[in-house]
């Protein structure tokens, strides 16, 4: 089984911030975090400094490799820093 997991810490969210699962809006400074196993992303958001985790709305998504995870935490640290209610991004399907 293949992992690996990726975090930003100190993503300011734009104007209407980013939606989670557990908390509705958040706001703020957050740490966004991706973690990838078995062809799945999964993304959690947590206020900086605080120990609560909060899943990001649309979380998990289906992702086929490392390099493709690594992308979609790249996308998710962008959607945060946009705001207006941020969920998981979906990433363009490559050509076959």
């Amino acid at each position: 089984m293949s992992w690996a997991s990726w975090t930003t810490a100190g993503v300011y969210t734009g104007r209407g911030g980013v939606l989670t699962v557990e908390a509705g809006c958040v706001t703020g400074d957050l740490t966004v975090h991706t973690t990838w196993a078995d062809n799945e992303a999964r993304v959690a958001v947590q206020y900086s400094g605080a120990s609560d985790w909060f899943t990001m709305s649309g979380s998990p998504v289906p992702c086929a490799s490392e390099e493709e995870s690594r992308d979609l935490h790249d996308a998710v640290v962008a959607a945060v820093r946009e705001g207006n209610g941020a969920t998981v991004p979906t990433l363009p399907v490559p050509p076959m």
